[in-house]
């Protein structure tokens, strides 16, 4: 009997402990709930009313500027720079149909080219063209077959050729009409074989 009475009281003190120590767990994971709940908890912003205060922002900010523009062009403090008046002219085009293809001097090789003309002055020139198209491609092959493989090569030979070309239409033209007016004779191909 005295056994009983002694386990009695260790039982009562082990319960006891277990007891405590559920309680403080209890109220160590009710704190942090509770912590947790105030430092994140609370009402969350809707996303949708975040994206509707960022475009009211972009909105107003947008506003400012166009009325900080309109009071800018309101203003008469603006220095206004001229224009200087120069004279420009209308450019006109031809691209001659087909292309043109010829033996190059002294060489095996042949030259093709595409061919354009242009002029500032009056359609008359253009129509001029268009008129004497059979005698400006004979011309122009006559221009072509006087140069060799190495005058065309590079920058500088192919604006010899187009200057050769362009004075060789103009002088076929002065014979024709009395007028050239080509001022210059652009390529729309090339092709050396």
């Amino acid at each position: 009997m005295a056994d009983e009475e002694n386990n009695e009281p260790k039982k009562k003190g082990f319960i006891l402990r277990i007891l405590i120590f559920v309680v403080a767990g209890l109220v160590l994971i009710g704190a942090g709930l509770g912590g947790g709940y105030i430092l994140f908890g609370g009402s969350q912003p809707d996303p949708s009313e975040e994206i509707e205060s960022i475009i009211e922002k972009k909105m107003a900010e947008v506003e400012a500027e166009r009325e900080a523009e309109e009071e800018a062009a309101l203003s008469n403090d603006k220095v206004v720079k001229e224009t200087p008046d120069i004279e420009t002219f209308v450019t006109t085009y031809f691209e001659f149909p087909g292309t043109f293809t010829t033996n190059l001097r002294a060489s095996r090789k042949f030259l093709q080219l595409g061919l354009g003309v242009s002029t500032q002055y009056d359609d008359e020139v253009i129509s001029n063209v268009e008129d004497h198209q059979l005698a400006l491609r004979s011309e122009i092959l006559n221009v072509m077959s006087d140069f060799s493989e190495e005058e065309i090569q590079g920058k500088e030979g192919r604006k010899a050729l187009a200057q050769a070309l362009a004075d060789g239409v103009n002088e076929k033209l002065m014979q024709l009409e009395d007028f050239g007016g080509i001022e210059e004779v652009h390529f729309t191909s090339f092709v050396l074989q």
